[in-house]
This record gives C-alpha cells, structure tokens and sequence, in this order.
C-alpha cells in the first residue's frame, strides 16, 4: 500500500507543477482536468502524509526507548508511541477506504424518477411526500432541482415525476436510493383510521454527457403534444410537450415542464442518453459480477429497500438493517445519517471483497 501512495504523491506533485506553469492555462480543457484530478487526489495525500508523519513520530519514540531513561520518561514516551500507533491504525483504515476503486459517476448531476407503487391514491400522495423529502435534502446541500415531467392526481398526488438535480457529488449521496420505498401509515383519504400499507418505486440515474453516447436520429420516434395537468387537463393550448420512442430499446421519454419545444426536447434526450448509459452500465456490471450480489447499492428495481412506518414514528432500511425514529425529520429532508449508514456499509463490503481477492 505504501509504494502505490507514493507513486500517488508523485502524480499529485506532477499535477501541482503543471498547473505552477502559466502556458497551461491557455488550454482551458486541460486546466479543467488536471483541477479535477488535483481535487481528487487531494484528500488522500492529506491522509497520506497524516500517517507518514506520525510513523515518523512512533519511529522517534521508539528510538528513545532504546537509550537508558528515567522511569517517568520511559512511562511517558511509551504513552506518545501507543498514541501514534493508535493515530496510524486509524489512519491506515481510512487509507484502504480512500485507495478503493472510484465510481466515476460519483460526481455527475442526477436525475430521479418517482412512481406511485401498490396502493392507488394513497402511494401518488406518499410519492408526492419522497419528492418534497428529496427537494428539501438537496436545497440543503445547496444543489438545484429541476422538474422535468410531471404526471399529477387531482388529489395532490403524483403519479410520477422526473426531475433533475444538478450539485457536486449528487450521485455519490443518493445512488442508493434506487428501489422500492414502502410506507405505513393511515391515508388522508381513509375514514376509518385503519393503517394501509402502499409502495413507490425510486430510480436514480447518473446524468449522461452527450459525448458518451451516440444516439442515431433514425432510432428516434418524436412526437408532439399538449402538456397536461392534474386529471389529464390541458394547460396550455400549443404542443410544446415532447415524447421520445428509442426504438431499438422501447424506452420512452415524456418531457412537459418547460413552456418551450425546443428545451423540452432537449431535456427529453438528457434523460434518453442517462437511461441508455444506466442500462449499458448495468449490462456491464452483471457480466462482470454475475456471482456476486452486494448487499448495498445493487438498484434493483424491485427490492423493498425501505419501510417508513408513520404509526411508530421510524424509518427502517432493510438492506443495513437501520432504524431510526426520526420520520418527521427524515421526511423533511434530514437524510445524512441513513446516507452515511449506506456509503459505510457499501465501503466496508468493498474493502472485504478486495481483502478476499488479495
């Protein structure tokens, strides 16, 4: 581990002379770049040179316990070395966890689509309450959200939506949100006070840049139509709405948001190209790791990843087994804490994986 961190810092010292020279920013691509990696490797350095000095430390205070001391020296120089021995194990921990292998869509903007499950009226009103509980997680990270498509019941509930949310590091905090999220709780719309149990499915993907993917004009079908409201109630009189067909796949894209045709448009083939790349990549993924199955991350569709259960006040999310009694919180967007679970658990399945194949 110690040869890879110092070739490490040999790159990261590359990187800082390059972007010393004043020439290099002429190139605005390569500036762009060399920041990202600089960015990337920074924390890791910063770790790595963390551990180096407190080796340095224990290596010192194992010196002087070799010479001939006081017993009060002694006794407080064997203290300092446990300490920084102690600093490096830990240290040496968060080493493993930085060094494991990047996913590169970590940093990418991401788009979220919400669907009424199991449940009729009452799961388009809960799909309704994870939309405001993701839009209040990302105001409070400070990252913008986008509707995209939006598909209304005349009751306040959604029946789906697309939306976007652009911030560094989206993916990273909410890929594992994808599944099906299943609520308890005594619906509005049920007199009788008796709790009812419905479903919503979440799918999150990584935002595509144009670049990655290739889309033939010819494997398009592109329609035109009146964007519509709650109950299928037009709300407005031009065909600015926009439907992509891919046809080779059969996936379609309904994009409504916007009051232009063109920017319709354009974010209907935003969401085409993610949900091409999504699929390419979990094709790749399976071929890859058909034998093995995390237990943190796998998106599956159609797993119950989380239960929010509104009688007893608790959120449990069964792929970690956490649960938290917090679920006014949680639903008002204070989703750190099972985000945090999550990437640890997915962390620490990672580094075992690594450990076996070593």
């Amino acid at each position: 581990m110690i040869e890879k961190l110092i070739a490490i810092e040999e790159l990261y010292e590359q990187i800082e002379a390059q972007l010393a020279l004043p020439e290099v920013y002429t190139d605005p691509a390569k500036v762009a770049k060399l920041s990202r990696k600089q960015k990337e490797l920074s924390k890791i350095i910063e770790v790595f040179r963390r551990y180096r000095k407190r080796m340095a430390d224990a290596e010192e205070a194992r010196s002087l316990l070799d010479t001939a001391l006081e017993a009060d020296f002694r006794e407080m120089v064997q203290e300092e070395l446990n300490v920084a021995r102690a600093d490096m194990e830990q240290l040496e921990s968060e080493l493993k966890i930085l060094l494991l292998p990047k996913d590169p869509n970590d940093s990418r903007n991401v788009i979220m689509e919400i669907r009424g499950g199991a449940g009729g009226e009452e799961a388009a009103l809960f799909a309704n309450s994870l939309y405001r509980m993701y839009s209040m997680y990302a105001e409070g990270k400070g990252w913008k959200t986008e509707i995209v498509n939006l598909n209304e019941t005349e009751l306040g509930g959604i029946k789906e939506i697309s939306f976007m949310i652009e911030g560094e590091g989206a993916y990273s905090r909410l890929k594992f949100e994808s599944g099906v999220h299943r609520v308890q709780r005594v619906p509005e719309t049920e007199a009788s006070g008796r709790v009812h149990t419905s479903t919503v499915t979440v799918a999150v993907l990584p935002e595509a840049e144009e670049v990655e993917l290739e889309i033939n004009p010819s494997d398009l079908q592109i329609d035109t139509f009146r964007s519509s409201g709650a109950g299928g109630q037009h709300v407005n009189k031009t065909e600015s709405a926009i439907r992509i067909t891919h046809l080779p796949s059969g996936l379609v894209v309904e994009c409504q948001d916007e009051r232009s045709q063109h920017k319709n448009r354009e974010r209907a083939m935003s969401i085409l190209r993610s949900k091409l790349y999504e699929a390419e990549r979990e094709r790749q993924n399976a071929a890859i790791a058909a034998d093995r199955k995390s237990q943190v991350g796998t998106g599956m569709r159609n797993e119950r990843i989380r239960t929010y259960n509104f009688p007893q006040g608790r959120v449990t999310d069964h792929r970690i087994g956490l649960t938290l009694y917090k679920i006014e919180a949680v639903m008002n967007g204070d989703l750190d804490e099972l985000i945090e679970a999550l990437i640890t658990a997915d962390q620490a399945e990672r580094l075992q994986n690594t450990e076996g194949e070593a």
